[in-house]
């Protein structure tokens, strides 16, 4: 149909009229299609992004794994239902936030002053939670339920908080948890580690965590301006993974028996077994019970163990060292069987004393032991048989050398943090650390593990290994395996790694051990080893510190001795601090240690069955 124009509409009008009619139709068509656009095609959008500009996320805590000893039927640390309380800043009424406060510092027991630190006046207007106290105990939030009115903003979530199952026992292996701090989320951060976390302070909890931890999970909400929930909650939270659960080497009956064996003596104690490297007991006094971190009173606590003189969180079997001072005879004994530069059955006369430059060096029996051999002078423990092949037969550099191969003076590479190398000085190690050139009386010391060395018990259970295993090290280890927290199914078994090799030769190695059977047979031991469980075989130690009455003791010893299939043999290492009062307890501890594990019998009943002897 063609338009209609008015009578009258010249040609030239009716054109302009047709274009206008064009025009205004485009126009209209421009329109209705941007909208089209704007509703339709961008609709998806700008709906998307919408939500990500109002929708919050929150961190869902995993749960974290399960620590079992060796036998794998009871755990050691597990997580119980506590729960923790949270403010929301925003909720409280202008004016009052002081108040509720100092209320909720007196329900939780805690000072108004920790508050404060959490809840800044800066945060007052922010529409977040924060948490103000974790591990509060369910009579608290009764309390806190039933006066819920004087505490507006405050809340609280279910929290489970970890519990070490045995107190302080195995404190120094487990370690602790704890929040995690500014700085260690600095560092942590791209690990999927948050403000919030809950992280592995020490021990296997620190070591692990990456295993313990799990992944956290992540709950979603809609928001307004102000940060308060809009609606219900997201369909696209993120659930939490479990952590795995962990079989560690320790076998709970050897450690409990440690502990008691070493009673309240400042010192530690090492048991492993030296075909695998697996630990099967490490103790250390004083401990402190991780479950302390776990409750309302972890700062007053912690600050009360750091002022410890006695350093109760020192692992002293692996941070903490001392002059060896006779067990160190077994390297001594190893150097000159392998050197061959003083034969085994010549003698050396000790008279109780020599002198060496201008100073005189005593023996232990100060009117001498007479003529000894290798294997005499090993087990009466002779200081001057030692001094003279030290001094005169072996030298600084090859007792320096047979140290080193026998894997002190080194990290052992446990899985545990904090473990220190020791010492093994040498001429250059004098001149850096004390600016001075070594000295015979230098060397004099340092055959008897006297002087400027310093050893851990590990390190020394690690030589003793080494002993027994014809100069194999195998890595000392906590961890056995990995298992799924749900199926129990072992995801990860650790196998005996080899960590370092001695070059030397099997008679060698055979020879050490015997003289170190002599001991027990006929020397210094005889009268404290007294257990008829097993052979043992071993050396004692006393420890000079310059203090007449103050003496480290030590005790480095295997069982059995000899006929014995590998996989039952084991390593024990005792040292007694020379801060307790001296009653010669290293050897005596590891009798107890010994007879216990051979007889599979607990402490009372090992102390029974060792009766009557004249220390007990």
């Amino acid at each position: 149909m063609a338009p209609f124009y008015p009578p009258g509409t010249s040609s030239v009008s009716r054109g302009r009229m047709a274009a206008l009619l064009i025009f205004v139709s485009m126009m209209f068509l421009l329109y209705v299609g941007y909208l089209f656009s704007l509703q339709i095609v961008d609709g998806y959008f700008y709906s998307m992004r919408s939500e990500q500009v109002t929708q919050r996320s929150s961190v869902i805590p995993a749960v974290r794994g399960h620590i079992f000893d060796r036998s794998y039927d009871e755990p050691l640390v597990v997580n119980v239902d506590s729960f923790a309380v949270y403010m929301n800043p925003f909720n409280v009424p202008r004016g009052e936030h002081d108040a509720v406060f100092e209320r909720l510092a007196g329900l939780l027991e805690i000072s108004v002053a920790e508050i404060h630190r959490s809840v800044p006046t800066s945060r007052y207007g922010i529409y977040q939670p924060i948490e103000i106290q974790g591990g509060v105990p369910y009579e608290t939030i009764t309390k806190l339920a039933e006066r819920i009115e004087a505490f507006p903003g405050v809340f609280w979530e279910s929290k489970p908080v970890r519990r070490y199952v045995h107190g302080d026992s195995m404190a120094h292996i487990l370690g602790y948890v704890g929040e995690i701090t500014p700085e260690e989320l600095q560092v942590l951060y791209n690990r999927g580690y948050t403000g919030t976390s809950v992280l592995g302070k020490s021990g296997v909890e620190q070591e692990y965590d990456q295993l313990l931890r799990g992944a956290d999970g992540r709950r979603f909400r809609m928001v307004d301006a102000r940060g308060r929930q809009v609606g219900e909650g997201s369909r696209d939270d993120v659930p939490p993974e479990l952590g795995n659960n962990l079989v560690l080497t320790i076998d709970r009956r050897i450690q409990q028996l440690s502990e008691q064996a070493l009673g309240d003596r400042i010192g530690s104690v090492v048991v492993l077994r030296p075909h695998t490297g697996e630990v099967l007991s490490m103790v250390s006094y004083p401990r402190y019970d991780a479950n302390l971190f776990s409750t309302t009173s972890r700062t007053q606590a912690f600050s009360q163990l750091s002022g410890d003189l006695r350093a109760p969180f020192l692992n002293r079997a692996i941070q903490s060292s001392a002059p060896p001072a006779s067990s160190f005879k077994v390297v001594m004994t190893a150097a000159l069987l392998e050197e061959k530069t003083f034969s085994p059955s010549a003698t050396v006369n000790c008279t109780g004393s020599r002198r060496y430059g201008n100073r005189v060096f005593n023996c232990h029996v100060s009117y001498g032991h007479g003529r000894l051999n290798l294997y005499q002078g090993l087990a009466q423990s002779c200081n001057i048989y030692f001094y003279t092949v030290g001094t005169d037969y072996l030298g600084e550099q090859n007792i320096i050398n047979y140290a080193r191969r026998l894997g002190l003076g080194e990290r052992s590479g446990i899985d545990l943090p904090g473990e220190i190398a020791g010492v093994v000085p040498s001429p250059e190690w004098k001149r850096d650390n004390y600016g001075s050139p070594w000295v015979g009386g230098d060397t004099v010391n340092l055959s008897i593990g006297q002087g400027f060395i310093e050893t851990t018990s590990l390190q020394m259970a690690n030589m003793v290994a080494m002993v027994v295993n014809d100069g194999v090290l195998y890595r000392p280890h906590i961890l056995k395996q990995v298992r799924n927290p749900v199926t129990g199914e072992v995801i990860h078994e650790v196998e005996p790694e080899v960590a370092k090799t001695a070059e030397m030769s099997l008679e060698t190695f055979e020879e050490t051990r015997r003289a170190m059977r002599e001991v027990i047979t006929d020397g210094t031991a005889n009268v404290v080893i007294t257990t008829r469980a097993v052979k043992v075989a071993g050396k004692t130690g006393t420890g000079q510190t310059g203090v007449e009455d103050r003496l480290h003791s030590w005790f480095v010893a295997y069982a059995p001795y000899e006929g014995a299939n590998p996989e039952d043999q084991v390593v024990v290492v005792v040292m007694v601090d020379a801060s307790n009062d001296w009653e010669w307890w290293a050897p005596k501890a590891a009798n107890i240690i010994i007879h216990g594990i051979f007889t599979d019998q607990d402490y009372e009943d090992t102390v029974r069955s060792l009766r009557p002897l004249w220390y007990l």
